[in-house]
């Protein structure tokens, strides 16, 4: 199976690539995710729970990064396998291309899935590929777009968010990185 997309994400090239390298903003954008460790240069291990059709298994991988070329481009290979469920490998060819307003970060992806989720039909495991590859570019663009803080309250159902106290403020993920609290002007920034 191959999948192709794009996703415009509002921060710079820089940001988003040292986002793809960061492990903690990768186990917080893995769907299912219940472990992940590594670094890039020696490539990441993650446990995931996936459910696919009727089958649901817990899936141990890992994941290299190669052909990289800072900030443009890079290739991930994995495979995970999940016991009697089978087994799911491939790889991506991710692109960042500036573009006004932020990155354009584009993907080519080929998967192949063998043992019991094979036998589930190529139109159901399509759907769920594409469905957590979707959900993983969409939890990404929101990690690096809006790094939460610490005691922030969720949105009300009317959208206002209560005022976080400034004492008690985590880091978001481009904290962690950097060892830096957004700046004020950033904060703002997240607010609008």
């Amino acid at each position: 199976m191959e999948f192709h997309a794009t996703h415009d994400i509002a921060a710079d090239r820089d940001t988003v690539w040292k986002a793809l390298l960061s492990e903690d903003v990768l186990r917080d954008c893995v769907p299912g995710c219940k472990e992940l460790s590594g670094s890039p240069e020696e490539g990441f291990d993650a446990v995931a729970v996936q459910k696919v059709g009727p089958v649901k298994a817990t899936f141990k991988g890992h994941v290299s990064l190669s052909e990289m070329v800072e900030p443009q481009s890079l290739t991930l290979s994995g495979e995970g396998k999940g016991g009697a469920a089978g087994f799911a490998k491939g790889h991506a060819h991710v692109t960042l291309d500036e573009v006004e307003g932020g990155t354009q970060l584009s993907y080519q992806l080929e998967v192949e899935v063998g043992g019991k989720l094979a036998q589930l039909g190529s139109r159901i495991i399509h759907g769920v590929a594409h469905k957590l590859t979707d959900q993983f570019f969409t939890n990404f663009k929101a990690a690096v777009e809006e790094p939460e803080a610490e005691g922030e309250e969720p949105a009300d159902e009317t959208g206002a968010e209560d005022a976080a106290p400034e004492t008690g403020k985590k880091k978001g993920w481009f904290g962690r990185l950097t060892g830096r609290k957004p700046t004020a002007e950033a904060e703002e920034t997240q607010e609008n």
